[in-house]
């Protein structure tokens, strides 16, 4: 059991969960995923694909006849950890295979590490299994290869991410993610219901929406109606929670139409959690990410939020050290966050990206001041989430049973994203718990970031 690090980077996945033994011959395949969720769902649907096809997975190299590195591309930094990923599955085992957002620059892969075997880009599922068939040919067994329902989950049984478009129209600044994964693609609704049906169906307890730009979802398709279902993120939340499970939004931009979805928390439909992400708070900023330049309008629009449903929880990420970010524009932000009061708050150092049209701006931050900047940005956060998780002291709140061993159960509130958000611990009575179980608990102490409280029923 251990507390949430206040300094985690607010855009990654949980670790990828493999759990497959193979038959005695059966190719396996070894899956390295890095980055966000969204491409741990891609992940998830390559070894589908390649379980249906008779690999094994394997969660280590030594026990893989190739490997995949599913990379991530958003931030110099991440590139950086995508080439050590690679250059270590090479080492560890020799046949490797890239896929995911920097795969967009295979040059920029193959002048660091020549000798991998093939290069495709982001959801480019069939350039990956051709590459696989290449390095290790199937040899599929019909009377023992069975996949369930559900596909192959890299989370654990109880919660699922769940992808419903793919690109993005945004052209913010700082960002290459629309080069890398094209403009808004949305799946049809009823696709959508029906992946979510079949997860429920297998035990999932949570589904976490995801996409580029949530409150996007259907635009580019006209809001198509389909085998009785909308594609409009009002409509699909709607059908999500009807559905029994805990429904968490993210990547939510606050356009006018997501007012419509506090109603749907208010009734219990969905999980009262909203992940926006705001990015900064000076309209002088936001004008140079390209980004719409709106923060004291946001703040009413959160107020109206928190009239409608006083229970909702609002997380979103920032930069700080933007190019030409002044003190003064620096102090709006601390200024708008005191107003805001945000529940949960990540923080990105601004970085160029290769290929960004920020790189390009003005005034640059030196990096001593983007790294004072954070701290103080940060020691703000934390004082908020401090006063806002001492005040949950003495309520009875629902979780969800993440984790349990021998020191006690790790917990979430619905306030509460795996990986990027806080936990609620349990450090008695805690036997019978299992993975997935939702209880309730009286909170009985804070932390910054983190609760503990005191089982009240299994």
């Amino acid at each position: 059991m251990s507390q949430n690090p206040p300094n985690l980077r607010p855009d990654l996945a949980p670790r990828a969960l493999i759990q497959d033994a193979p038959r005695d011959g059966q190719p396996t395949i070894g899956m390295v995923s890095l980055g966000c969720p969204k491409a741990l769902v891609d992940s998830e649907r390559i070894l589908t694909r390649l379980r249906a096809e008779g690999y094994a997975i394997s969660p280590d190299y030594a026990g893989a006849d190739a490997v995949i590195v599913n990379t991530c591309g958003f931030l110099d930094s991440a590139k950086a950890e995508s080439l050590e990923a690679i250059g270590e599955a090479l080492r560890e085992n020799g046949k490797v295979i890239v896929t995911g957002c920097l795969g967009a620059e295979p040059d920029y892969i193959t002048g660091a590490h020549p000798k991998v075997m093939a290069v495709t880009g982001p959801h480019q599922y069939e350039q990956v299994l051709d590459a696989v068939h290449g390095a290790v040919p199937p040899a599929p067994d019909p009377f023992v290869d069975l996949l369930p329902a559900s596909g192959i989950k890299l989370t654990p049984r109880h919660f699922s991410y769940l992808k419903i478009s793919e690109g993005c129209n945004h052209k913010c600044k700082f960002c290459i993610i629309p080069d890398m994964r094209g403009r808004l693609v949305s799946r049809p609704a009823h696709a959508v219901i029906r992946e979510a049906e079949k997860l429920v169906e297998a035990g999932v307890k949570e589904l976490l929406v995801i996409s580029q730009d949530t409150s996007a979802y259907g635009i580019d398709i006209k809001h198509a109606e389909a085998r009785g279902h909308r594609a409009h993120i009002t409509d699909l939340a709607r059908d999500l929670g009807s559905l029994g499970a805990w429904v968490r939004l993210h990547y939510v931009y606050p356009y006018p139409h997501v007012r419509d979805l506090i109603p749907l928390m208010a009734e219990g439909l969905v999980l009262p959690y909203l992940d926006i992400p705001f990015q900064h708070a000076h309209p002088d900023t936001l004008k140079r990410m390209a980004r719409p330049a709106a923060a004291a309008k946001t703040l009413d629009e959160i107020a109206r939020w928190r009239a409608d449903c006083p229970e909702i929880v609002l997380r979103s990420t920032f930069i700080v050290g933007y190019p030409g970010e002044t003190e003064a524009e620096f102090q709006t932000l601390l200024d708008w966050l005191d107003e805001a009061q945000l529940d949960r708050v990540g923080c990105f150092q601004y970085e160029n990206v290769a290929g960004a049209r920020s790189n390009a701006l003005p005034d640059h931050v030196a990096p001593e001041v983007k790294q004072e900047r954070w701290e103080r940005f940060m020691e703000k956060a934390q004082a908020i989430s401090e006063a806002k998780l001492a005040a949950r002291v003495g309520t009875v709140q629902e979780v969800i049973v993440d984790e349990v061993d021998e020191e006690g159960a790790t917990c979430r509130t619905k306030a509460d994203a795996p990986e990027i958000d806080g936990n609620l611990f349990i450090d008695e009575g805690f036997e019978l718990l299992q993975p997935g179980d939702i209880v309730k608990v009286e909170v009985d102490e804070a932390s910054d970031y983190d609760l503990w409280g005191t089982l009240l029923e299994k």
